[in-house]
């Protein structure tokens, strides 16, 4: 049987909305009330919608976590486009297996720790903003990479990438921070990509096409 905990304390509102989307909604909820006071209202209509759908996307729903020390969950909700085995990383040396995934604008966008351990290095790349769904996206867009050391002295890497819309990527821990497995550690806005770098020799959970869960759904079991 199969058990779960908490990474993080689970949130006291029904519907949890992340913090870095609090201003957005602000303004976009005032334009609403203000296009309402002038009676335009179509576009206080519209406004209304784009509110709510904001509201939507910076959604932060709790998460319980799969216990198990070796097994790597995914970092993000969205949609494995590409699995590479057997290649190079270009944010630390050797051969790793690489899982890349998908976030369109309808998926929570809130990033999760995909393995208990700790940080530690973390490089940020200025770039440009392709698609997030294009290969060259890995290399040639904005990113953040992040290195962690789990409790059993492996290595994983996974790189948060903005995509064509997103021109902000939010990173909450630092290098030396003790981490743990489904853990919130950031977030990239309105579409975007997380690229997973794992040992070759882990046993991996998923197949091109799968559709993950940021904390919940397994990527791979280290060995």
């Amino acid at each position: 049987m199969k058990t779960f905990s908490w990474s993080d304390k689970p949130s006291t509102t029904a519907f949890p909305i992340e913090r870095a989307g609090y201003p957005i909604i602000f303004a976009a909820a005032l334009t609403t009330f203000v296009l309402a006071l002038l009676s335009i209202t179509w576009a206080a209509i519209a406004a209304l919608v784009i509110t709510f759908f904001i509201c939507f996307f910076f959604r932060d729903p709790d998460r319980v976590i799969p216990d198990g020390e070796n097994l790597v969950v995914s970092p993000a909700d969205g949609k494995i486009i590409s699995i590479i085995p057997d290649t190079e990383n270009p944010h630390a040396k050797g051969r790793w297996t690489k899982i890349s995934i998908f976030m369109s604008v309808f998926n929570v966008h809130v990033n999760r720790v995909p393995l208990s351990g700790k940080i530690t290095k973390i490089s940020y790349f200025p770039g440009k903003f392709f698609s997030a769904n294009l290969d060259k996206a890995s290399k040639e867009n904005e990113h953040n990479a992040l290195l962690l050391k789990s409790d059993q002295d492996q290595m994983i890497c996974f790189v948060q990438i903005a995509g064509l819309i997103a021109r902000r990527i939010i990173c909450k821990v630092q290098e030396g921070d003790e981490v743990k497995k489904g853990q919130r550690f950031g977030m990239i806005c309105f579409g975007s990509r997380l690229d997973v770098y794992l040992p070759v020799s882990t046993s991996l959970k998923v197949s091109k096409g799968d559709k993950v869960s940021a904390g919940v759904s397994a990527l791979g079991e280290l060995i």
